[in-house]
């Protein structure tokens, strides 16, 4: 089962400066248009790709438009990476963006 963390436990590790990979699974528009700070764009087609060949920080969180993708995107992770740990942002970009997230 991946593991979920709410938006605000994510900017609080941006904010804290801590070391993960932090992965937009969104389509190109999309993170274009705004993603995380310091994420970077992977679409699930290139992660299905070259999931086990990268080299994975210890932690790696993902995330999407509202949660779903980046559980199937974490999955793969879990499954063919070398990360220790594997999370998805719960409620994705759109819980990012929310109002309550970002007090």
């Amino acid at each position: 089962m991946v593991a979920e963390l709410a938006p605000e436990t994510v900017r609080e590790r941006i904010d804290g400066d801590e070391s993960f990979d932090l992965i937009d699974v969104r389509d190109g528009d999309a993170y274009e248009d705004g993603h995380l700070p310091g994420a970077e764009h992977v679409t699930v087609e290139e992660l299905e790709e070259t999931v086990a060949e990268r080299d994975w920080a210890d932690e790696v969180v993902v995330y999407c438009y509202v949660g779903q993708t980046s559980i199937q995107a974490a999955r793969l992770i879990e499954e063919y990476g070398d990360a220790e740990r594997v999370a998805s942002m719960d409620g994705g970009y759109e819980a990012w963006e929310s109002p309550a997230a970002a007090d």
